[in-house]
């Protein structure tokens, strides 16, 4: 199936590691053009290497903190200065910390709407415009599982992710006339540095496996196989849907 990527420009956020490379790589070996990003240099180095290993695409990299304003001005500047436009933007980012309600404080708080919806809101700011000029576009909102079904022990996550979804199917409504089509892709449990953690975190959460029909973790590359569909030309009528790529765990008939 020809998914008509060849020669879009991607810029994928959070990229450097876990999910965030993974779809890079798939995009990329469909044809489209990367731009990474992270806080690590030396890590983002490694990564560019490895997708243009496994592919054959113009691949750029930023370096920068998304949870920060001024680096993702600094970034949408950066990149808009040598790409006219960004046709496929994926959002994403790290997780919060796990814990209980009153485990965390107002800075807690504060920290998870900048990483989770500030930058999504910011990025989506910076290379909407030009999306609508050319009257094309794919945006893609990596988010969670919790989204539709809370998982225990990440207040964080769950309630500003849910925001997220709300601002994602908002958009959809608002950008179909200029032909630009927006979803949330939600993950479940996939084998990531991310899952690891959690599990390290709440050893309670290896359990969660026997909840999922399908009986395993989700690998990266199955994840990434949904979003690169959804950026593609084949996904042209598919706009303002939450899509579980999770074995079936989400029990939520809709």
């Amino acid at each position: 199936m020809n998914l008509g990527l060849k020669d879009k420009t991607a810029f994928v956020a959070a990229s450097s590691q876990g999910l965030g490379k993974s779809v890079a790589m798939e995009l990329a070996q469909e044809g489209a053009n990367i731009i990474i990003c992270g806080r690590n240099l030396n890590t983002l180095e490694l990564t560019k290497k490895e997708i243009q290993k496994a592919s054959d695409v113009s691949i750029d990299m930023v370096v920068g903190d998304l949870t920060q304003s001024k680096d993702r001005d600094r970034m949408i500047a950066e990149i808009l200065k040598k790409h006219a436009a960004i046709d496929i933007l994926v959002t994403n980012s790290g997780g919060p910390p796990a814990g209980k309600f009153e485990d965390f404080q107002k800075e807690d708080w504060d920290a998870a709407y900048e990483q989770l919806l500030a930058s999504a809101v910011h990025l989506i700011s910076g290379f909407l415009p030009a999306m609508k000029k050319q009257a094309w576009g794919r945006i893609i909102s990596i988010t969670s599982q919790a989204v539709k079904q809370p998982v225990d022990n990440l207040i964080l996550s769950n309630s500003v992710r849910a925001a997220v979804a709300g601002l994602i199917k908002t958009l959809a409504n608002e950008l179909g006339p200029f032909n630009i089509t927006v979803n949330n892709v939600m993950p479940g449990f996939t084998k990531t540095e991310r899952l690891t953690k959690l599990l390290a975190a709440n050893p309670a959460l290896s359990k969660a496996i026997d909840t999922i029909p399908l009986g395993r973790f989700g690998q990266p590359e199955e994840f990434s196989a949904a979003v690169t569909f959804l950026a593609s030309e084949r996904a042209s009528y598919i706009t303002g849907t939450s899509l579980a790529v999770d074995g079936g765990c989400v029990k939520n008939i809709l």
